[in-house]
């Protein structure tokens, strides 16, 4: 069996504190993998080990090259090798242009496109050293539409689509590339939502939302396929969201 796909893998999730990445490293780690669950909230990753075997806590924040470089550095050095990278981390406070949020229009370029440009410059350099590697990005429906009050945040989504598929494009054959686009999902992704006309909205779109594992056995599906299929891209949403 081919030493980057055979099993246990070691995998890293980033914004693995609650909604898809809690539920994509609870179902890896599940499935036999070890995952190191990386995220800011230190304290919701200590109970999620605490619970499922095969996961390790990682506070990480995404923005900070630095602390992905090493965090992925010490992952590699524990374990001797990284096989499967899940960028999830991201923030979602949607507004209308001309409320003029700017503070949180860069906290979503900082969070959803430097954090996932972080993760990529962290884990080349061990993906290409040892003959390979898969990387997965948790991108978004907002990748392929844009809706009122959501400009920003699609157009963050919309670059990691682009991104991710430029470094598929990029990538040596051993390199595997996934986005996987989720659409209404539930998660607090909403309640970072202060603009009172997007939160309005954002609960009548909500209304019909998928759970977590849907996306978790997205990612678990792209993950377990043999060496010469690559996954490029899945879509998953609410049946009843057009």
């Amino acid at each position: 069996m081919d030493a980057v796909t055979s099993s246990p893998r070691i995998a890293f999730v980033t914004g693995a504190s609650s909604g898809i990445g809690r539920a994509v490293a609870r179902r890896l780690a599940t499935d036999g993998h070890r995952v190191v669950a990386a995220a800011r909230r230190v304290e919701l990753l200590d109970e999620l080990a605490a619970s499922v075997d095969g996961v390790e806590p990682c506070e990480l924040d995404v923005t900070d090259l630095d602390a992905v470089r090493a965090a992925v550095a010490t992952t590699v050095e524990r374990h001797g090798r990284l096989d499967v990278f899940v960028a999830n981390a991201g923030v979602m406070p949607l507004s209308r242009l001309d409320a003029g949020l700017t503070d949180q229009w860069n906290q979503m370029i900082d969070v959803n496109v430097r954090g996932l440009l972080h993760g990529i410059a962290a884990c080349l350099d061990p993906f290409r050293e040892q003959g390979g590697g898969h990387f997965v990005t948790i991108a978004s429906i907002g990748a392929h539409g844009v809706t009122p009050t959501a400009a920003v945040y699609c157009g963050t989504k919309y670059a990691a689509w682009a991104i991710t598929e430029g470094l598929r494009l990029e990538s040596p054959p051993e390199i595997r590339v996934t986005t996987v686009s989720p659409g209404v999902v539930e998660s607090e992704l909403a309640d970072t939502i202060t603009d009172s006309d997007a939160r309005q909205a954002m609960s009548e779109y909500r209304r019909h939302a998928i759970p977590p594992s849907a996306i978790a056995d997205a990612v678990a599906f792209a993950v377990s396929q043999p060496p010469e299929v690559d996954v490029n891209e899945i879509v998953v949403r609410p049946v009843r969201q057009r």
